[in-house]
C-alpha cells in the first residue's frame, strides 16, 4: 500500500475530527468510566464514529481496531495479516482536565509492526505522520519540517506522563539512570517530542494500551529513535488476547 497518496486524505479526516474535538473543548462533559478505569466521553466515541466510517471507505477491505470499538475476539483478530489501530482521542484525561495535550492516532499495522503513523494534535492544529521513504515529518502551518532524533544529552531529557507520578517501578527506574531533568506531557505527543529532537528518552511502566503506543513508535523509529521492551525487543502488535502493551523505553538512539 502507498501511504503518500492516503496521508492527505487521512490529514483532512484528522483536522474535521480536530475540529469536533476543539468544539467541546471548554464544554462540560459527561464523564463515564470505562472497565479498565480510563475515562470516556462523547468526544471520543464521536471521533471514532468519524475515523471508523472514513477508513471503510478509504481501504473498505482492511479491518479495523480502535480504543471505542466493540470488543473484537482474538480467534478474528489473529487471522489479520493487516489492519488500521486507531486512538480517536488519546489523552482524554488531558483534554477534559485543559492541558490541550491529547492527539488523534492512526496506525498501520502489517505483520505485528507498525508501518505507517499519524498523529495530529488539535490543540496546536500539528501533524507528524511517516511517508513511503521511511521517513517522518511534521506539519504545521504550512510549514514541513523533517523529523530526526538527537543524540542524547547530559542532563537527559526525559519526559513522563502528567498522571505517572505514583508509578514506584517509574520512580525507582529515574533514581537510578543517572543525572536527568524531568518534564512531563501527555498522551502520545511524547513519541513526537523525541522525534523532533526535544526530548531524549520516554520510560513507561503504567497501564498503556496498543491504540496508545502503535503510531508513537511509526514516527519516533522512522525519525531515527527507537522503542523496545525491558528485555530490548521492538514491540508486537495484535499478538494476544489482551491489547495492553507491556514497559518500555523509547529513546532518540536506534536500536
Amino acid at each position: 500500500m502507498k501511504f503518500d497518496t492516503l496521508t492527505p486524505h487521512l490529514m483532512r479526516l484528522s483536522q474535521a475530527v480536530g475540529k469536533m474535538i476543539m468544539s467541546h473543548y471548554q464544554s462540560t462533559l459527561e464523564v463515564k468510566t470505562k472497565a479498565d478505569k480510563t475515562p470516556l466521553t462523547q468526544v471520543d466515541q464521536q471521533a471514532h464514529q468519524m475515523i471508523t466510517q472514513a477508513l471503510t471507505q478509504l481501504t473498505p477491505t482492511v479491518p479495523i481496531l480502535s480504543e471505542e470499538s466493540e470488543q473484537i475476539d482474538f480467534t478474528t483478530r489473529s487471522n489479520w495479516q493487516e489492519y488500521w489501530l486507531v486512538d480517536p482521542l488519546d489523552g482524554t484525561r488531558d483534554f477534559i482536565e485543559q492541558t490541550g495535550e491529547f492527539c488523534i492516532c492512526i496506525a498501520y499495522i502489517k505483520h505485528h509492526q507498525p508501518i505507517y503513523g499519524l498523529i495530529y494534535a488539535p490543540y496546536s492544529q500539528t501533524y507528524y505522520v511517516t511517508n513511503d521513504q521511511q521517513q517522518a515529518v511534521k506539519h504545521q502551518q504550512g510549514k514541513t519540517t523533517l523529523l530526526q532524533c538527537v543524540s542524547s544529552r547530559q542532563p537527559l531529557e526525559v519526559v513522563i506522563g502528567n498522571y505517572s507520578h505514583n508509578n514506584q517501578q517509574l520512580q525507582s527506574y529515574l533514581q537510578n539512570i543517572g543525572h536527568t531533568r524531568i518534564s512531563h506531557l501527555g498522551s502520545a505527543l511524547k513519541f513526537c517530542k523525541i522525534a523532533e529532537g526535544i526530548f531524549d528518552h520516554y520510560p513507561k511502566f503504567g497501564p498503556c494500551s496498543e491504540w496508545d503506543t502503535a503510531a508513537g513508535v511509526c514516527i519516533l523509529q522512522n525519525a531515527g529513535g527507537s522503542v523496545v521492551d525491558e528485555h530490548g525487543k521492538t514491540l508486537n502488535y495484535n499478538t494476544q488476547s489482551n491489547l495492553l502493551s507491556p514497559p518500555f523505553f523509547a529513546s532518540g538512539k536506534p536500536k
